[in-house]
């Protein structure tokens, strides 16, 4: 498994595609959240795919993952968030800055997320590609150009929801090997557990969106 790749796993749980892959590899099993890691063609980098079941709705969880403001709240080692632009309610731009301990520089990006929902299974898919021009760079802040994954969540029985998360990056520089297993174990399930405790604030709660039906 690519070392630079894997600190990349909870970089942004907003940038997001898919991934025609057969041969994921199980990585960890923790609290429900499953984490598999496959390899892309073409590519020297992994792609990672994460699952998890929630006593939510589609509903909910795409309105935690669009209410982009509050990401810091959860997702992993999020040091800034900032909402550029929300062209339609399903639809967000946004900034993001990610913290890393020394000696490794701070990693940002800009990411395009529009959520749609399939009129006759109800799934939702969330995509989430980095975008780019939207935002000077910053010194002392390595750029993350290259990101595409999405969310796919499916509606289940007794207002439950599985989630299933695929993420490929190209991070940009190097990065100490401790650092990158830090990351590649302790990411994915703390921004999933993340996920479950937001969904239970008040605001989440009882969500509805009009373009997206339970």
């Amino acid at each position: 498994m690519n070392k630079r790749f894997l600190l990349f796993l909870t970089i942004s749980l907003f940038a997001i595609s898919a991934f025609a892959q057969t041969d994921w590899v199980l990585k960890s099993n923790t609290n429900g959240i499953k984490v598999y890691a496959a390899s892309v063609p073409n590519s020297k980098f992994k792609a990672i795919r994460v699952e998890c079941t929630y006593n939510a709705t589609p509903a909910q969880i795409a309105a935690v993952l669009l209410d982009v403001n509050t990401c810091t709240e959860w997702v992993y080692h999020t040091k800034s968030i900032k909402l550029l632009k929300q062209p339609a309610p399903n639809e967000v731009y946004y900034y993001s800055e990610v913290s890393l301990p020394w000696p490794a520089s701070n990693r940002d990006f800009t990411a395009h997320l529009t959520a749609t929902q399939d009129a006759e299974t109800k799934v939702v898919t969330v995509d989430g590609p980095a975008v780019n021009g939207l935002v000077p760079a910053h010194d002392g802040v390595v750029r993350v150009t290259e990101s595409t994954g999405k969310w796919i969540i499916t509606p289940l029985e007794g207002g439950k929801s599985k989630v299933e998360y695929t993420l490929h990056v190209n991070p940009a520089g190097a990065l100490p090997a401790w650092l990158v297993n830090m990351f590649a174990t302790e990411g994915p399930t703390k921004s999933f557990e993340g996920l479950r405790s937001q969904l239970q604030k008040p605001q989440f709660r009882n969500v509805s969106l009009a373009f997206i039906k339970n």
